[in-house]
């Protein structure tokens, strides 16, 4: 048995090099509005690894202020967590956001409709992701009318409440709004078919973040980051905790909220100066053709990705 045990350190870091490609991989999947990065550490099987690395974290840092045994308590929680899988992961991300950002954000700017059609792809067809998280059955009568309006009211909430923010950039957004942007953003690394960037875009601080990671401004990123991790010990634990004791009507009003916000993501809005006001919705203008393209495109990849999670999952299971 001690044998073995020796042997648990070296074969982890074997799999550091995939560790590090897997948060590649979660990085890009952030940095692109309507595909959540908790769906691809799901597709590439970390995801109930991470998501139990990020608790014991959550609990050092808890141990650390409040004790019991402040310093050997935050040493013993800390070297409880994976970093075999923690480490290298962080790399990766990290390696894809600061070298992807100021790509990713030129192409969105420079052609706005095209970037916005495979956006809207991305994320109408991560509509499924939630749908297929619900506990198994269907519910009929008053139960059935309950999970309806959980789906239909939000959906109403977030297409009126994005109309304010749609196709508007902030150019100057105050810190104190970032910070509190960052906290409900990083809740896509914990739930599947959630995206960070789509909500960041929809309140208008996508561009804006990108730019900011890109022309490293680190007082942003400083703030951000801080914000991300309030997100991580408190945001992440309420979402946990809601989809463990009410995981239905957790997901529909996640999936209707994502439903709704897709007024965001319409190739076709009125700019600034125009009748309808700051992004109200078009009929299709040029370019009429590319962005439909994309939006199909978009939504291949999405179903390519659950496709492959339906497989990886199937494969886990064990046999009869």
């Amino acid at each position: 048995m001690s044998d073995a045990a020796a042997d648990v350190p070296a074969h982890r870091a074997v799999h550091t090099p995939l560790n590090a490609l897997r948060g590649f991989l979660i990085g890009m999947a952030e940095l692109v509005p309507g595909v959540s990065g908790g769906t691809v550490a799901l597709v590439t099987g970390i995801y109930e690894r991470a998501l139990r690395a990020a608790h014991q974290l959550g609990v050092a840092v808890k141990t650390l202020v409040f004790g019991p045994n402040r310093a050997s308590g935050f040493r013993r929680q800390m070297a409880a967590i994976d970093w075999w899988l923690v480490g290298p992961l962080l790399v990766g991300m990290a390696v894809a956001v600061l070298f992807a950002a100021g790509t990713v954000e030129h192409l969105v700017s420079s052609n706005p409709e095209n970037a916005r059609g495979l956006f809207f792809g991305l994320v109408a067809a991560s509509l499924i992701v939630p749908f297929q998280l619900l506990p198994k059955g269907t519910r009929t009568g008053v139960s059935g009318a309950v999970d309806l309006l959980l789906f239909v009211v939000p959906a109403a909430v977030a297409f009126f409440l994005v109309g304010f923010a749609s196709n508007q950039e902030m150019t100057d957004p105050p810190y104190w709004f970032v910070f509190v942007a960052a906290a409900v953003a990083v809740c896509a690394l914990v739930v599947p078919g959630v995206s960070g960037s789509f909500f960041l875009l929809a309140i208008g601080l996508y561009a804006p973040t990108l730019q900011a990671v890109d022309d490293r401004v680190l007082s942003y990123i400083a703030v951000f980051g801080a914000g991300a991790i309030l997100g991580l010990f408190t945001v992440v634990k309420f979402m946990t905790v809601m989809l463990e004791r009410h995981r239905r009507g957790t997901l529909l009003i996640m999936a209707g909220l994502m439903l709704g916000s897709l007024r965001a993501l319409w190739p076709w809005q009125g700019g600034e100066g125009s009748e309808d006001g700051h992004g109200a919705l078009t009929m299709p203008t040029d370019p009429v053709v590319m962005p439909i393209v994309l939006a199909v495109v978009g939504a291949l990849v999405v179903l390519a990705l659950i496709v492959v999670e339906r497989l990886v999952v199937k494969r886990a299971q064990p046999t009869e």
